[in-house]
């Protein structure tokens, strides 16, 4: 993201003015490495978007532009509505306007919007209306629009619009946790589930690319209303952590607790909500004892994927509260993806969406054969061409560059170069991806620069401390560095599941039995093994 450079007042009339807007943030998306790639074309082609379709869009919904900074706007509306609609209709038309080039070279934007006091000073806008709509931007998918759950709730009963819950966001500077939902079209949400419920006139919603869930409200079995505080906190909380997961599409706590006390069927549920699996659950207190059962449900097919039932003394409320979600949360994320893959290998590989043929992709890369390794990178570019914003299959089309230097398929020189070229598209796209750094670390390592390839780590694991990958291969650069030989054996697990590859390069080594190195080594070692 760019400096804002100051371009017009917010309220050039009255200095330091106080006023309850909607603040618009809206960022370009990888502006960086498409100004690498063409400066000059890349310039031409944000300057037609400006004057042809995003300028003439704020006029027509009472928008003006406060601070631009190039590759960003700050916009401020009096009207919320005018906000969500202009963002909508900017994001539906950039798209068909930059048509025509390659998925890498596509410009997109990521828009966030809050409402809430702003302070003009001058040409500069203050207040955490600001700021929120900043950050939440950044949480955005390309070409998507974030919104805070202020702006939700004054828009949902009247846009025609769908919301797809992100979950409570712990965003840079700002104190509270914010509840932040990305926009979705009419045609995928057309009426809300309270309504549905309500009037019974509600449409069946499709499914999202990747694995959907809903956690129900968990049924209080104890005879006591006043237990309906801790059924209620377990389910609150599972939402919570399973909304942490960049893998899963979760359902609001409000949606899902619209079924609260009513008898449903998990299929009609799954139909209004738009998701495949279930959690539901139910709570029994007992003296001093609690019993919490959860089971988790494919909703297309009725069948039970997993269950479970957690007995515990109920000394401290909310420790075991905390003991029973993180246990839960630990097992149906696994078990979710399992069913899901399972799923997705039914299907035709021309039917496939973009997640999903990420998914058949790793699939085939955990084979570990030159075959299927050149069949994975084969579903990552599918899912690319599927989803030109997908960062993780750009990542991950790297490691099968760096895979083919292994597999003697390619050199390494020309793997490193390549891997590099695709991480850090992937980079432009999600600029806090720790695989992608990772990947670009273990492409330095290839070519010899095991100095530089160390700062790929440490920042890998600055972004994401238990990345097993980028302490995998953390622990192998550490290794050429102590052997003085960056070529050392790197086929040794360098690609492979286990951490415990180091243990092989120590004894090829002659390192092996040395104290501080053979403790150094296998700490790294042992961690990416613990971790994965």
């Amino acid at each position: 993201m760019m400096s804002l450079t100051k371009a017009s007042a917010f309220n050039e009339s009255s200095p330091r003015t106080r006023r309850l807007v909607a603040v618009v943030y809206a960022d370009m998306v990888g502006y960086s490495r498409l100004i690498g790639l063409d400066d000059t074309g890349t310039l031409e082609r944000l300057r037609a978007l400006r004057s042809d379709v995003i300028d003439p869009a704020i006029a027509e919904h009472g928008g003006r532009i406060v601070q631009t900074g190039g590759d960003s706007l700050l916009i401020v509306f009096e009207s919320i509505d005018g906000a969500v609609r202009c963002a909508v209709k900017v994001q539906k038309q950039v798209p068909d306007y930059d048509a025509g080039h390659s998925p890498d070279r596509t410009i997109r934007f990521r828009i966030g919007i809050d409402i809430g006091d702003a302070i003009a000073d001058g040409t500069d806008l203050h207040g955490d209306g600001v700021i929120v709509a900043a950050r939440l931007q950044a949480e955005c998918p390309p070409g998507g629009v974030c919104v805070s759950r202020a702006v939700r709730d004054h828009v949902h009963d009247r846009l025609d619009l769908a919301f797809e819950a992100l979950g409570p966001l712990n965003l840079k500077n700002i104190a509270r946790p914010v509840e932040a939902f990305v926009v979705r079209s009419a045609a995928i949400r057309t009426k809300s589930v309270e309504h549905t419920l309500v009037h019974g006139t509600g449409e069946d919603l499709p499914l999202p690319d990747k694995p959907s869930i809903a956690v129900l409200a968990f049924t209080n079995m104890s005879g006591d209303p006043e237990q309906e505080y801790f059924s209620d906190g377990i389910a609150d909380d599972i939402i919570t952590e399973l909304s942490r997961s960049r893998s899963l599409f979760v359902i609001a706590r409000n949606s899902s607790f619209t079924y609260k006390g009513r008898s449903v069927d998990i299929k009609q549920v799954a139909r209004e909500l738009g998701i495949r699996y279930v959690l539901e659950g139910s709570v029994r207190r007992s003296g001093s004892r609690v019993r919490v059962v959860a089971q988790l449900i494919d909703a297309e097919t009725g069948n039970h994927i997993w269950a479970d039932r957690y007995d515990r003394a109920l000394e401290d409320v909310f420790a075991v509260q905390d003991e029973i979600t993180m246990a839960v949360v630990a097992a149906i994320v696994p078990a979710v993806a399992e069913a899901d893959l399972r799923r997705i290998l039914r299907k035709p590989p021309e039917s496939l969406g973009a997640w999903e043929a990420y998914q058949r992709g790793l699939w085939h890369e955990a084979k570990q054969t030159a075959t299927d390794n050149t069949r994975a990178r084969d579903f990552f570019q599918q899912a690319i061409r599927l989803d030109a914003g997908f960062a993780p299959a750009y990542v991950e089309v790297a490691h099968t560059y760096l895979a083919d230097s292994v597999y003697g398929s390619r050199s390494r020189e020309d793997a490193a170069v390549l891997a590099i070229e695709q991480a850090e598209a992937a980079l432009g796209i999600d600029p806090e991806s720790a695989d992608a750094n990772t990947a670009i670390g273990v492409a330095l390592f290839l070519l010899g620069d095991t100095d530089a390839a160390a700062i790929r780590y440490e920042q890998a694991l600055s972004i994401d401390p238990t990345n097993s990958r980028a302490r995998r291969h953390q622990g192998a650069n550490l290794l050429s560095g102590l052997t003085g030989a960056a070529s050392l054996g790197n086929q040794f697990g360098l690609f492979g599941g286990g951490g415990l590859f180091g243990i092989g390069h120590l004894r090829i080594s002659g390192l092996w039995g040395r104290k501080q190195t053979t403790r150094s080594v296998f700490r790294v070692a042992y961690f990416s093994v613990t971790t994965k």
